[in-house]
């Protein structure tokens, strides 16, 4: 496992939407899927603790580097959330 490292928007986004860091390492390392975003990131979305999670993060030469959170009650789109942790 690639070391993670945190922005510091993200780190925000965390506290504000009381997201751990256990939540995003299991959302990078365990997703339900990944999906390409902007500026070569990708988006990991995990059902986890009852919610939605989408983690943006980019993979950089020997860590991951989490952009930001966004967290929902239903799900982000359409695909099947899998491996569900609750």
């Amino acid at each position: 496992m690639e070391s993670i490292k945190y922005d510091r928007h993200a780190k925000r986004r965390m506290q504000e939407r009381e997201v751990t860091e256990k939540e995003i390492e299991i959302t990078i390392n365990e997703p339900d899927r990944i999906e390409p975003s902007i500026k070569e990131r990708k988006n990991a979305y995990k059902f986890i603790n009852e919610r939605f999670l989408r983690v943006t993060f980019k993979e950089e030469y020997n860590h991951i580097l989490i952009i930001t959170v966004t967290v929902r009650k239903e799900p982000f789109g359409e695909g099947a959330y899998e491996n569900r942790i609750q």
